[in-house]
């Protein structure tokens, strides 16, 4: 029997899981919001985990057609995108009919004016959703649930009349947790079948599309190939698919880490701190790694480590949410935008806002001034993130300053304005270096734990005194 290995890093804002097989190779993720339940989040991070693992045994079965044929290239990338997107369905259903509810116990004068409206919005994002799942690559960005929803539903309820607007906002904020935190059972092979009839009715529907020239040569080749021949695919993938429904994806050892590890329903020598578990994690995907900066939804660590990817030193801001991924939510929620938008818009500053503080309770009043002063939106997002990186900056320097390979790792980090500023301090500070931000940062801590669950060692942190 083939062994796999599980990390989970159960964090205050986010829980992920990994599975790693006997080479460190990962084949699955998985990622959900933590809210309010623990449990529950660590359980939904696990199942997805569990179902990209399949898709990547699956993968791995097909490799040698993947390489040598371009319509299975395609047809894997368009089923994964459309599974996820039936995983998305289910909770949105769920959702929907929970909003409904919500509204049905209101005691608004108007509620049938706020149902028609909802209806209305749920009506016109839910396409728009799926076709950015089965069209744009949605699934791959790895936003969750309420982020995806929200985001649309805010923009929908902004345009709705006035007398709508508070018990819209309100039904959204009473109905979506209990969805989130709602532990959705999927069937894997029964999900397989519901993305394949998608994609048969998409593939009968394409027609020839012009040449563009922000089109490369192989996404014709690709989409051509995929036209002629999906029913060979389809058939070539009905032929494993059984198998990699029942096969068991044996967790022969497993870690828990993160803010909330010590409610795992782990052992205590399967809990290890997240210090060890991101630095390891770290290291593991760039082996020159001698300096990690993490900043999660509750804290920020700057850690040193050796040449093994074990932790020398360490500094960490852990007293309160004060420049982390919390701190950010809640200055989202300050502009009623997403956590999405924060970023992108930052970057649109001419100049950056003076931010006296990070303190979440004093931001917001220091950020209402602003904006009553006459300062544009930009420009105090641009000042907040940066006011967040002198920070960490600050948390690096008592760990040791940064060395040579450098490595930033966490939720915060897929922040394009966090990581501008990164860049810009870390080399006006240490000078030109090579930094390193991945793609999967979000799941350093996942990672670590899972290979220390591998090797089974026991490892603490250099001094027991500032043990997380």
């Amino acid at each position: 029997m083939k062994k796999y290995y599980l990390g989970i890093d159960l964090g205050s804002t986010t829980s992920k899981a990994v599975i790693i097989n006997e080479k460190d190779e990962i084949i699955g993720r998985g990622i959900t919001n933590t809210r309010a339940n623990y449990k529950v989040a660590a359980d939904i991070a696990r199942e997805e985990a569990t179902y990209d693992a399949r898709f990547t045994l699956l993968t791995q079965r097909l490799q040698t057609e993947i390489d040598s044929k371009p319509e299975f290239k395609k047809y894997m990338k368009d089923i994964r995108s459309v599974f996820q997107y039936r995983q998305f369905k289910r909770r949105m259903d769920s959702l929907r009919k929970t909003l409904l509810q919500t509204v049905d116990n209101f005691t608004y004068d108007n509620k049938e004016d706020v149902k028609n409206e909802l209806i209305k919005i749920l009506d016109l994002i839910e396409p728009q959703i799926r076709n950015e799942f089965v069209n744009e690559d949605l699934g791959s960005k790895n936003q969750f649930f309420r982020d995806i929803v929200s985001e649309r539903y805010n923009q929908e309820v902004e345009k709705a009349d006035k007398l709508v607007f508070e018990p819209l906002m309100l039904a959204f904020d009473k109905s979506i947790t209990p969805v989130e935190n709602e532990m959705v059972k999927y069937n894997f092979k029964e999900l397989v079948d519901e993305s394949m009839n998608v994609l048969d009715k998409k593939y009968k529907g394409l027609v020839d599309e012009p040449e563009h020239d922000d089109k490369e040569d192989w996404y014709y080749a690709e989409l051509n190939a995929v036209k002629s021949n999906y029913k060979n695919v389809e058939s070539t993938l009905r032929e494993h698919i059984d198998e990699i429904a029942d096969e068991d994806i044996h967790i022969a050892n497993m870690v828990g880490t993160g803010y909330g590890r010590a409610l795992l329903p782990f052992p205590e020598d399967c809990i290890k701190s997240e210090i060890l578990c991101h630095a390891f994690g770290a290291h593991a995907v760039f082996p020159n790694t001698r300096t990690v900066l993490d900043i999660g939804g509750q804290d920020t660590k700057a850690i040193q480590v050796d040449t093994h990817g074990l932790v020398t030193s360490f500094h960490m801001n852990d007293r309160c949410a004060a420049g982390c991924g919390r701190y950010l939510g809640y200055i989202a929620d300050e502009f009623g935008i997403s956590l999405n938008e924060l970023g992108p818009e930052a970057l649109e500053a001419d100049k950056e806002a003076t931010i006296c503080s990070t303190c979440t309770v004093f931001a917001g009043t220091e950020v209402k001034e602003l904006l009553h002063n006459g300062e544009k939106r930009p420009n105090i997002l641009a000042g907040l993130h940066k006011a967040i990186v002198q920070r960490a900056m600050s948390l690096i320097a008592r760990s040791g300053g940064v060395r040579d390979e450098f490595t930033f790792t966490g939720g915060v980090a897929r922040n394009q304005a966090v990581l501008k500023y990164v860049k810009q301090m870390v080399t006006d500070s240490y000078g030109e270096l090579t930094m390193n931000i991945h793609t999967d940062s979000i799941f350093m801590g996942a990672l670590g734990g899972a290979m220390f669950a591998r090797r089974n060692i026991a490892v603490d942190l250099p001094s027991k005194k500032k043990k997380k």
